[in-house]
């Protein structure tokens, strides 16, 4: 059976509640916690506490931004956190965008050679510590050719975010069939369309400003018009799936069948004011 992953927003929970979902979410059958880097908690910091909290659940940074740690220090989160936890560390890395880089102060270089040049600093440090048993493996994050490739020769897997099934089945053509292929998919238990719809579009508003996100879906058949009030409902489809457990279960089928080796669930509506919503997790649990 291919992975299942959870990406995991952790600014919702205090330090209690996010180890008790983590603990949850590893109870659940599910293969790895992915924890994104945007301007609230720190991720490595994060995957380490985690670490040290579970059992047999991979925590992976789903990304840590390369703007931000030089590759010295790049290489030592890898070579810790692997050696430290046994094994269950994946290190997640990107280039973000130019709007978060833009305001955390880093000029944005071109994609390819930003992260071209970041992989040969980083492969040429030595770490003088105690050598992991497992060493961490690196995934990155592409959408379009040129970093995908990237990712096919220098890295051990890409992963995808927000892209529909027509662009995971482009990916698998252009990495061939053996690299890992992680593909994130926004989930909803909500059976009607115009609440789905709209929690989507709630949740995506960001998304639908970024112009690169626009390229890619461009190149997928949609139009301008698709990106327009929070999104078209083919596109919000498309890219969100909701509905009952077996319309959740179909779109990750359809997501492994396209060519995703992982499927990185992201619950939308997670936690609310009356509490956990743990029933997308649940619903696409692998311990079933």
């Amino acid at each position: 059976m291919p992975s299942r992953g959870v990406i995991l927003m952790t600014e919702q929970f205090s330090a209690v509640e996010l180890v008790q979902i983590v603990q949850s979410i590893e109870s659940l059958g599910y293969d790895s916690i992915w924890l994104p880097e945007l301007f609230g908690r720190e991720p490595i910091a994060t995957a380490g506490f985690l670490l040290a909290r579970t059992e047999r659940i991979v925590i992976a940074t789903g990304i840590a931004n390369v703007y931000v740690r030089d590759p010295h220090a790049m290489a030592q989160t890898q070579e810790t956190l692997a050696e430290l936890s046994g094994g269950r560390f994946i290190l997640g890395l990107g280039v973000s965008n130019a709007r978060v880089n833009g305001m955390r102060g880093h000029a944005w270089e071109a994609p390819l050679t930003k992260l071209t040049a970041f992989l040969d600093a980083l492969a040429a440090v030595n770490v003088d510590s105690p050598k992991p048993i497992q060493p961490a493996p690196i995934h990155i994050a592409a959408h379009g050719p040129q970093l995908q490739l990237l990712g096919a020769h220098r890295a051990d897997g890409v992963i995808t975010f927000l892209m529909p099934e027509a662009h995971t089945r482009q990916s698998r053509a252009r990495i061939g069939a053996e690299v890992p292929l992680s593909v994130v998919v926004p989930f909803l238990a909500e059976r009607d369309p115009a609440i789905a719809r709209g929690k989507a579009r709630a949740a995506l508003t960001v998304y639908m400003q970024l112009d690169y996100y626009h390229r890619e879906w461009r190149k997928l058949g949609f139009t301008d018009a698709d990106f327009m009030n929070g999104g078209s409902d083919q596109l919000i489809d498309t890219l969100v799936a909701w509905g009952d457990a077996g319309a959740l279960s179909a779109r990750v089928d359809a997501v492994v069948r396209a060519g995703a080796t992982r499927v990185i669930v992201n619950p939308f509506g997670l936690k609310s004011k009356a509490g956990l919503d743990m029933r997308v997790l649940e619903q696409l649990s692998t311990s079933h």
